[in-house]
């Protein structure tokens, strides 16, 4: 009887220990106001049923438009910035003539009126193509943006000039590990500085390739994310951060923010102080990979002031902004 009694009181012990540990009302309230990713800036937003990897084109599943941008433009960035973002993500892909071309898809048939692999092109070609040529809501009816982005694909240099000091989310569209050592000498031959404003996407050992040539740029990857998230919900109700999340991001899915322990206040000061961002994207195993609801909006409590990323800067981001006016930003 009594071998159970101090059992009992031992694991009382522990699990008050481990409650207050992680408690997040015993956490200081963060500062500052939530910050937001704006993947693919304002764009044509498409039906993601029956979406997969084999029928990946999306220029032909695109809602009636109800706004004129093409992704990946300038003028979608500058919308973009202008609803509340506070970073931008764009795609690159490396060109025959030593430029990084701003475009999403891997060959230009889907959206463009161009034929080809788009790393397989020189600019001076991707520059004449029409990037809204195939884009349409009624099955080919009509094409509302056919004629409309001529000329508009950019290279990431002059986007970056376009938009000096502006964070920005570079995605490196493969695992090579050349890509990645291509973009860091293109970065430095056009003066562009590799620092913390610099975020990068990257895969496999391109990943690995970019950690060891821009050390001081925040380089994140799906399976990076994974490892921290996998090791901090098995770690981190001791206050451990472990080594997969320090200087990375840190991913919490919106359904299953409750898993992650201290969440909000204590997870935030705690990965603050580890240098982790967090980011509150989409439900896992959700048809929408980011926030773009009012309902998963409201859920967010008022004291996050990590990053949120969402396909839908155009309502999310002035939403942040009237709700979190009251805030003092960082």
């Amino acid at each position: 009887m009594r071998k159970r009694r101090i059992a009992g009181l031992v694991a009382v012990g522990v699990v008050g220990t481990v409650y207050v540990a992680n408690a997040s009302w015993l956490a200081p309230e963060p500062k500052g106001v939530p910050l937001v990713l704006a993947h693919r800036g304002v764009h044509q937003n498409y039906r993601r049923e029956g979406f997969t990897d084999k029928n990946a084109c999306t220029a032909d599943r695109i809602y009636p438009p109800t706004n004129p941008y093409i992704e990946n433009t300038i003028p979608s960035m500058e919308a973009s910035f202008a609803a509340g973002a506070s970073q931008i993500e764009l795609d690159v892909h490396p060109t025959t003539d030593g430029e990084f071309a701003v475009f999403h898809d891997w060959t230009l048939e889907c959206k463009t009126n161009g034929k080809g692999v788009t790393r397989e092109q020189p600019m001076s070609y991707l520059r004449t193509l029409d990037l809204g040529y195939r884009y349409t809501a009624d099955g080919g009816k009509t094409f509302p943006f056919r004629g409309k982005g001529v000329g508009m694909m950019k290279t990431l240099d002059e986007v970056l000039r376009h938009f000096p000091g502006k964070p920005v989310l570079i995605n490196i569209k493969s695992a090579d590990p050349w890509e990645s050592e291509q973009l860091v000498a293109y970065l430095k031959r056009h003066g562009q500085p590799i620092d913390g404003r610099l975020r990068v996407w990257a895969a496999g050992k391109g990943y690995d390739r970019l950690r060891e040539l821009a050390p001081q740029a925040r380089v994140i990857s799906r399976a990076s994310a994974k490892s921290c998230a996998a090791r901090y919900l098995l770690l981190g109700w001791m206050g451990y951060v472990p080594a997969a999340c320090r200087g990375a991001t840190l991913g919490v899915p919106a359904n299953l923010r409750w898993l992650y322990w201290g969440w909000p206040n204590r997870l935030l000061d705690r990965m603050g102080k580890a240098n982790v961002e967090v980011m509150l994207v989409g439900p896992l195993n959700g048809r929408e990979p980011a926030i773009n609801s009012p309902a998963q909006l409201a859920a967010i409590p008022d004291q996050f002031n990590g990053w949120i990323m969402t396909d839908h800067i155009e309502t999310i981001g002035p939403a942040v902004r009237k709700r979190w006016a009251a805030r003092p930003s960082r």
